[in-house]
């Protein structure tokens, strides 16, 4: 059964907490989201908050999939950029879909979903992210549409002597 997937979705305890479970769940079975595991949820939490404190501000808006129990499935963060030049492409951020729904075209599916609400933005040209490197993330997102548009190697560093690159990935919306 395929996800249901909402933009802006009202912030909610059950959502904020199905947020965190998602994100602690994903980093925990590898995903790369910010943190290398294992974490907690209250090692995750202070950056839930940090997003959570952005969309209160307008800055970040959130697109969540719920499974068919209604427990979140897959979330995306779409960050405006506040820079006057570069109001017409926007990040995507803490792309996740939780483990237990890998494999079935989930992450397709809320790629597919994270542009057609990014198209829904007055402006936006363009998506924007950034990907670790050294775990075949950037042949999914190119699979997906993105180029690769950049590359920082070994800028981001997982352990000490394993550095991986960062990768930059373009999706025009045109």
């Amino acid at each position: 059964m395929p996800l249901t997937f909402t933009l802006d979705p009202p912030v909610t305890e059950d959502l904020r907490d199905g947020i965190l479970d998602l994100w602690t769940d994903v980093t925990n079975a590898g995903g790369s989201v910010g943190f290398v595991p294992p974490v907690t949820r209250e090692t995750v939490r202070p950056e839930l908050v940090k997003h959570l404190a952005a969309m209160a501000e307008g800055r970040t808006r959130l697109l969540v999939g719920h499974d068919e129990e209604n427990r979140v499935a897959a979330t995306a963060f779409l960050a405006l950029n506040t820079h006057r030049l570069m109001r017409h492409w926007l990040w995507l951020y803490t792309v996740m879909v939780h483990p237990r729904h890998q494999g079935r075209g989930y992450g397709r599916d809320l790629l597919a979903a994270a542009a057609d609400a990014a198209r829904t933005l007055d402006g936006i040209e363009a998506i924007r992210l950034t990907c670790r490197g050294g775990l075949g993330l950037e042949r999914f997102y190119a699979s997906c549409g993105y180029k690769e548009v950049g590359r920082v190697p070994g800028a981001i560093r997982v352990a000490p002597g394993d550095d991986r690159d960062d990768v930059i990935m373009l999706l025009p919306l045109g």
